[in-house]
């Protein structure tokens, strides 16, 4: 799990736990919380048909229990920060750039960091087991992608970057989640895509796979100089690839 989620886990646990001492710590309002679960609890646990005094009942515990939870800043405070942090990883994941078009990036020049040449035996890259993950963010040189993942979605974005005139590899081999691969236009795709379950999306073609591998080209891939094989293992989810 990226180290973003575990701190708003641990975020909002902590906050739980503050929650329930302000809960504690107001006998009326401890009251009032017991009520409302001691109403629901009448009602579920009734095995016969339930009547509409029922049925009122369990509305009215579930109020209850809303209203005794909302009592408490440090509930108000995990919903806050569960809206906000999700909204953020929303939009991060989407890869909408909020400020690109406000009047200090109208004339701004984005350059690509580079380094010499050099030994690149040896070179090693941690990878996350679970979780969503987006690379390309930001304008980047371009390196061959190999991604091992249990579970979590991925989008890789290759319009901030520039594909070299030769063939590029992308591979990515994940138990369950969703892959996109967004491509610019002008460079030649293949896609080798095998699924235990799970549906693809190339040049606006869909089929569904079932414990099947499909091979897909672009038109051009034969005489295009600029050439991107994509090689993807799934067990259970979809992969698109999307042109930009």
């Amino acid at each position: 799990m990226n180290n973003p989620w575990r701190l708003f886990l641990v975020g909002e646990a902590l906050l739980f736990l503050l929650a329930l001492w302000q809960i504690m710590s107001n006998p009326a309002l401890l009251i009032l919380l017991f009520f409302g679960i001691f109403n629901i609890v009448l009602v579920v646990r009734k095995k016969k048909q339930r009547t509409h005094f029922n049925n009122f009942q369990l509305v009215l515990g579930g109020l209850i229990v809303f209203i005794s939870l909302l009592s408490s800043s440090a509930m108000w405070m995990m919903l806050v920060l569960a809206v906000v942090f999700i909204g953020l990883k929303g939009v991060e994941l989407s890869g909408i750039d909020m400020t690109k078009n406000t009047f200090w990036r109208k004339k701004q020049m984005i350059m690509v960091n580079t380094k010499e040449s050099g030994a690149h035996s040896g070179e090693r890259k941690k990878h996350h087991w679970f979780g969503n993950e987006r690379i390309g963010n930001q304008a980047y040189e371009w390196d061959d992608i190999n991604i091992d993942l249990i579970s979590g979605d991925t989008i890789v974005d290759l319009g901030n970057t520039l594909l070299p005139k030769e063939d590029s590899v992308i591979i990515i081999r994940k138990g369950i989640g969703r892959t996109r691969i967004l491509v610019p236009l002008g460079v030649a795709v293949c896609l080798d895509h095998s699924a235990l379950l799970g549906s693809v999306l190339f040049e606006g073609e869909e089929q569904t796979l079932k414990n099947e591998q499909v091979k897909m080209y672009s038109n051009d891939y034969d005489e295009n100089p600029r050439r991107l094989k994509i090689i993807t293992n799934t067990l259970l989810g979809d992969v698109e690839v999307i042109r930009i």
